[in-house]
């Protein structure tokens, strides 16, 4: 099984909304990204829009569906109200759900199952009802997984930001490695599908991979438009999807 990319486009709109410009262009960047093997796009549309601004959704949307009709459109947030009206009306093909305060700057932990079962498991049977796949961001933790299961999720989405941010510590790396390694064998124990997410990068990849043999997809926005400015887009998608396997 050889793990899909999904392509995070935050950080493309986020450079685009330092100026009133229309570049560079999300749905432009996509459209290489998705010509260049990609899987799909992922896009986490904040309330404040910092980034993803919601005008953006509908253009992606159209963009997946006119040009790319095998891709997947990714979204994903915290389940308030207005974030599942947003998904509601745009119909991806995945969500994400995410336990993020507002004012991160960055998703950076995982839910508690426990804590928040029966909210999750209402979530969940409702983006279900409408045909989308439902995703849950975790720790990369195999407590609380069976859980996640219960509230009819079909994935999880494992937070690799500890293994990506040892890239100095090769200790550090082995330790969340063999996390992220217990924790996807129980996952998949459970039947649940394995995503991952933050701070990836084509050099920590092939690792990952390796002990995530059920590994679904990735998405990857941060590490991936680093890489962009030094290889341009279409050869970074590439050098990505070379990096899982």
């Amino acid at each position: 099984m050889v793990a899909t990319l999904s392509v995070n486009l935050n950080a493309v709109a986020m450079l685009r909304n330092r100026r009133d410009l229309p570049w560079p262009s999300v749905t432009g960047m996509g459209r290489i990204a998705l010509d260049a093997g990609a899987a799909g796009l992922t896009v986490h549309p904040r309330p404040d829009q910092r980034h993803i601004r919601f005008s953006d959704l509908a253009d992606i949307r159209a963009l997946i569906d006119d040009e790319f009709p095998q891709a997947e459109f990714n979204i994903e947030g915290y389940p308030s109200e207005a974030f599942l009206a947003l998904v509601e009306r745009h119909e991806p093909e995945q969500v994400t759900l995410v336990p993020d305060d507002p004012a991160q700057n960055t998703s950076d932990h995982g839910w508690d199952f426990g804590r928040h079962r029966a909210m999750l498991t209402e979530v969940v049977k409702r983006l279900k009802g409408h045909g989308m796949r439902v995703s849950l961001f975790a720790d990369p933790e195999a407590q609380g997984l069976d859980i996640a299961k219960e509230t009819g999720a079909d994935r999880v989405e494992f937070f690799t930001g500890p293994y990506g941010g040892a890239y100095a510590d090769q200790k550090a790396q082995a330790f969340e490695l063999a996390r992220l390694e217990k924790a996807a064998a129980k996952a998949a124990e459970l039947g649940l599908g394995i995503n991952a997410g933050h701070d990836l990068t084509v050099a920590n990849l092939p690792a990952l991979v390796k002990v995530m043999p059920n590994l679904c997809e990735v998405s990857i926005g941060h590490g991936l438009t680093a890489d962009a400015l030094e290889y341009g887009m279409r050869q970074s998608v590439q050098r990505f999807i070379k990096a899982l396997g």
